[in-house]
């Protein structure tokens, strides 16, 4: 990950803390929510959920890893499509329960080509 990266978030500067992945609180499948930022625009890209071994392999690589709940295995996010995701930073909330990762996405985050998993808007009347 970039070393002469400086974070913040909400405005104002984050605590460093140690690398402890065991002091992460995962649920009953061993997983952990991640919530998938660009780092520069705040973009909320993806949410995907990711395993120790997904996060070793993350901080290692400095690209974004998760687990695939429905193939029921590790994957490198853009490793196919070339898209591959630069982990710039990656947040921790207060219980330690879900992650963010602030990357810098060269291309669509989704699998459908959009730039973002959001792109759709639940409205009650879609008539309008």
């Amino acid at each position: 990950m970039a070393e002469d990266y400086t974070a913040s978030y909400a405005g104002e500067p984050t605590e460093a803390m140690e690398l402890d992945l065991d002091a992460l609180k995962y649920d009953d499948r061993g997983l952990i929510t991640v919530v998938v930022q660009q780092y520069d625009t705040g973009e909320v890209l993806m949410v995907a959920w990711a395993n120790k071994e997904a996060l070793q392999k993350t901080f290692e690589t400095g690209t974004s890893w998760f687990w695939s709940r429905s193939r029921q295995e590790l994957w490198n996010k853009g490793a196919t499509s070339g898209n591959v995701q630069q982990v710039k930073g990656v947040l921790v909330d207060c219980d330690a329960d879900t992650l963010i990762y602030e990357v810098d996405s060269p291309g669509p985050a989704c699998h459908t080509g959009h730039r973002s998993c959001f792109f759709r808007e639940m409205r009650e009347d879609t008539t309008e």
